[in-house]
């Protein structure tokens, strides 16, 4: 029997990169999932090239009537939500002296603030419906320590495991599964623009910084979107894992230890 048969699942910022191949994933161990994003275009093809168990959903994280009609439409598509994973997130750096109040409410209302209000708005659901779940926050290891110039965006990652840390206690005695996945550096279209904001500020040729930074971990490369991490996000997701609670899984070839 596939691990997620008959599950319902709704991921965020799933039009492309890990939360896409997270839906595809889903897919195979037999769940129907919301590839819900705020490019809904976006969304639409990641759906039709999945295939019939995968649906569009059009999302903004910021907006809590947008929340509120994606629980909704999930719920009367397909009867309730068992599954979430919060992936919807922004990346901005900056040194600290040139940080703008404009990107550091834009990058918390997303990475925080989404994940928040997404996880509260789906909890809601699933207490109502009384089967339990699992929700899945995406966190990073810039969660788990300051980096030079990513002031922002780490403080984002690390207010999301302890936000995970607080759901999943006080969430479980409904059932519901609360942890969070910290990848290190993956391959993709977020790295790429994040190595072009490195060669901004630290004068670097592109692709420089991206391929130094993989070759610093410990397995010997940077995280394969579809190899790498979606063993986690199912794992996370089945029954194997009810008795986790409140755990934030490095997947990160070694980068952090913890």
């Amino acid at each position: 029997m596939k691990r997620l048969e008959g599950k319902s699942a709704i991921i965020t910022g799933a039009a492309r990169g890990i939360g896409k191949t997270f839906a595809k994933a889903y897919v195979q161990e037999g769940a129907t999932v919301a590839i819900a994003d705020i490019n809904y275009e976006g969304a639409r093809q990641a759906a039709l090239e999945i295939g019939e168990a995968a649906y569009a959903l059009r999302l903004d994280v910021a907006d809590q009537s947008s929340i509120d009609a994606a629980v909704r439409a999930v719920e009367t598509q397909s009867g309730g939500i068992d599954i979430l994973i919060n992936n919807a997130a922004v990346f901005d750096l900056a040194p600290i002296a040139e940080i703008t109040r404009e990107s550091y409410e834009r990058v918390f209302s997303i990475n925080l603030g989404g994940s928040l209000f997404m996880l509260q708005a789906v909890a809601k659901s699933m207490i109502a419906r009384a089967k339990g779940g699992k929700i899945i926050n995406m966190a990073s290891q810039a969660g788990r320590r300051g980096e030079a110039m990513v002031a922002v965006y780490c403080a984002t990652k690390a207010a999301v495991i302890s936000m995970t840390q607080s759901a999943a206690l006080e969430l479980i005695r409904y059932g519901i599964n609360v942890n969070a996945i910290a990848p290190g550096v993956v391959e993709g279209e977020h790295w790429d623009g994040v190595d072009a904001l490195f060669a901004k500020y630290e004068n670097r040729p592109p692709g420089e910084k991206k391929r130094l930074v993989g070759q610093a971990v410990p397995f010997g490369r940077m995280g394969g979107i579809a190899e790498d991490l979606t063993g986690m996000a199912v794992f996370l997701a089945s029954s194997e894992s009810d008795y986790v609670v409140a755990q934030t899984y490095n997947v990160d070839g070694g980068n952090w230890m913890s």
